[in-house]
């Protein structure tokens, strides 16, 4: 199956496994290879010195030993709050990484340094204003981040962001974000003029994923209804389960909090606590016999209803993509 995305990034079927804060890692980007998706992982879920170059060695030396069909990259917080991105982009270019994915900010050094040896550059995008800006600075394509996606979800429907940004790039590819679990999924992205599907979720409830059982299980059981938006975690809304313990902290900044963040003097650094402090609650979230819960999720948390491995969530796409594109020609016909 062949998109502008899949020929750009050289994978075979036109799914991203999104990048997800300490759920994604090495065993689910090299599970994806296999099935011939592209695998992604943030940079920050590898904080101390040498994990990044680490993993990165044994990805690519998985994939080139194997040749698989699917791909490799990583995603870039770009914001200026990041301490770690300098650090981490050197790191990624001495490494040759393929694909990047910016997001929180501009990617204009992710995309001077990845040109310089052929790399791609997609960045997220949730408005039309963020998308010039990017388009502007060279990106290869966009990830419209919608409604329904989990973490730092988008404002819009992406039925109507994604023609959107077709409209007023033609030429740069979409992969869509939000809201996607399933082949039939996929098939209505397409449809609407995507070139590829980013999912995180349901890719959380794998085997391979690296959280606990607790926060796997919670993804089975959440509906759409369980997903609510806070800006406690980063200052950016974010969307996560309705545990007993984000009911208790509550789900928007107070007003000293919003000051800090919006005086120009204050706002860089206290952002930067803000984003430290909510790592260290996501990180806790995600081991074992913790109360304090915190986790990341969209809203297609509905039709996830078991714990799988990559591969079979994968294999499961395939055969729903082709039934759908079956049923709809038969209701055309």
């Amino acid at each position: 199956m062949h998109t502008a995305f899949t020929k750009q990034v050289n994978i075979q079927f036109p799914v991203i496994m999104a990048p997800m804060f300490l759920v994604s890692n090495e065993a689910m980007v090299k599970s994806a290879m296999e099935e011939g998706i592209m695998g992604t992982f943030p940079t920050l879920n590898y904080r101390n010195n040498g994990e990044l170059e680490t993993i990165l060695d044994n990805i690519k030396a998985y994939k080139d030993a194997k040749n698989l069909p699917g791909n490799y990259g990583v995603n870039i917080i770009v914001q200026k709050t990041n301490p770690l991105f300098d650090k981490h982009l050197r790191i990624c270019e001495d490494k040759k990484v393929p694909f990047y994915i910016t997001s929180l900010g501009s990617p204009k050094e992710v995309i001077e340094v990845a040109h310089k040896y052929g790399a791609v550059v997609y960045s997220d995008v949730t408005n039309l204003e963020h998308a010039k800006k990017c388009a502007d600075l060279g990106a290869d394509g966009f990830i419209a981040v919608g409604q329904g996606a989990g973490g730092h979800a988008g404002p819009f429907p992406l039925q109507l962001l994604i023609p959107s940004l077709r409209k007023e790039f033609p030429n740069i590819p979409v992969v869509s974000a939000g809201g996607v679990s399933s082949g039939a999924g996929i098939l209505s992205m397409l449809a609407v003029g995507a070139s590829g599907v980013s999912i995180g979720t349901h890719f959380i409830a794998t085997k391979e994923g690296g959280v606990n059982d607790a926060y796997k299980n919670a993804i089975v059981d959440a509906k759409m209804g369980d997903i609510v938006m806070t800006t406690k975690i980063s200052g950016t809304p974010c969307a996560i389960i309705n545990t007993p313990y984000a009911k208790k902290i509550g789900y928007s900044q107070n007003w000293i909090e919003r000051a800090l963040s919006n005086n120009s003097t204050t706002k860089k650094y206290f952002k930067m606590l803000v984003q430290l402090r909510g790592m260290q609650k996501l990180q806790q979230s995600a081991q074992p016999a913790s109360y304090k819960t915190l986790w990341c999720a969209g809203q297609s948390v509905e039709l996830i209803h078991n714990v799988s491995s990559v591969k079979q969530i994968v294999d499961q796409y395939k055969t729903e993509f082709s039934s759908a594109v079956q049923a709809l020609q038969g209701q055309l016909a």
